[in-house]
């Protein structure tokens, strides 16, 4: 099988000697051709390219930013108005090697995070041939994997941004400290969102809402943090809707988000594990975010399922 490994070099833990280990043990396995990205959305030309080039394998080592391009590289825009059932051509496997700060998509899949023994771990999965379909989601014309989402967790990511041009690491710590800041910052604000799913009557009144795509919806370290512990990969989005920034609302829930096993309740939180689609509207424009990837201000955003939508080489119950 020809395989292209994607690397990301300024990824958070991408390191040349990683990069080498993974290629020379990939070498046994499969023909691979070794590719680092030097600017933004190089991943997706590059695995756009190999698609058209009938590459079977692509190999990402990097963060989830990276991982997305790959993914939307490889599917192209979805269709306006695309539906859950929408029928998605053949396109080359996908395998991850970690090397972001988070890797929520491959931790998600059940890789290590340690890039080492992941690299270990892919080479045993493809001798087993091991791989398994997963669903996806789309909204504003990309793809996203594990998550997305509208207001705080938006406007964390853009502030990391900000401290990434900077020069500063996206470590765990900047992301709790920049996420307290954002929340006191903007705990007063009135709210602006209303989330329509399915079969349900229309809420208002919402501060900020997370739609994920898998369980846990991130990681501080090796501690996971569930907003939806019954979606996953194979079944419709989560959907995780706060109406109150207040402290005495909030800390609850907090500690249940941080507390393995827990199911997230709370009269002041909107919460489905399994829906097809969900469509949430702002009064005013609000930050959007894709796997950790701040996009911009949007007052309408319609977020789909689309099920079995690509196969990964990952264990296959992540």
């Amino acid at each position: 099988m020809r395989a292209l490994l994607i690397v990301n070099p300024n990824a958070t833990s991408t390191t040349p000697a990683a990069r080498d280990l993974l290629a020379h043990a990939l070498s046994s396995r499969v023909q691979v051709r070794v590719v680092q990205t030097t600017h933004r959305g190089h991943a997706a030309e590059l695995a756009r390219r190999a698609h058209l080039d009938g590459t079977g394998l692509i190999i990402v080592h990097g963060g989830d930013g990276t991982v997305n391009e790959v993914v939307n590289g490889l599917l192209g825009v979805p269709e306006p108005g695309a539906m859950s059932a929408m029928t998605i051509g053949p396109v080359p496997l996908l395998a991850v090697v970690p090397g972001g700060s988070a890797n929520v998509f491959a931790r998600s899949l059940g890789i290590d995070p340690d890039p080492v023994i992941a690299t270990n771990q892919l080479i045993e999965l493809l001798e087993l041939r091991e791989r398994r379909q997963i669903g996806l989601a789309h909204c504003d014309g990309r793809w996203f994997t594990f998550n997305a989402g509208l207001g705080l967790d938006a406007q964390v990511c853009e502030a990391i941004d900000v401290a990434r041009a900077k020069g500063h690491a996206a470590t765990p710590s900047r992301y709790v400290r920049t996420s307290v800041r954002t929340f006191f910052r903007t705990r007063g604000l009135a709210p602006t969102l209303t989330v329509e799913v399915p079969g349900h009557d229309p809420v208002d009144g919402v501060h900020y809402a997370f739609v994920s795509n898998s369980s846990p919806w991130t990681y501080l370290n090796r501690r996971p943090v569930s907003v939806n512990p019954e979606t996953s990969f194979d079944t419709g989005l989560g959907v995780f809707a706060m109406r109150s920034m207040g402290v005495a609302a909030s800390l609850p829930v907090v500690r249940q988000l941080l507390t393995p096993g827990s199911n997230p309740k709370s009269r002041k939180l909107f919460r489905i594990d399994d829906t097809p689609r969900v469509r949430i509207t702002s009064t005013t424009p609000i930050g959007l975010q894709m796997d950790g990837d701040y996009i911009g201000k949007r007052t309408d955003v319609e977020f789909v399922a689309v099920r079995n939508a690509l196969t990964v080489i990952a264990p296959s119950r992540g």
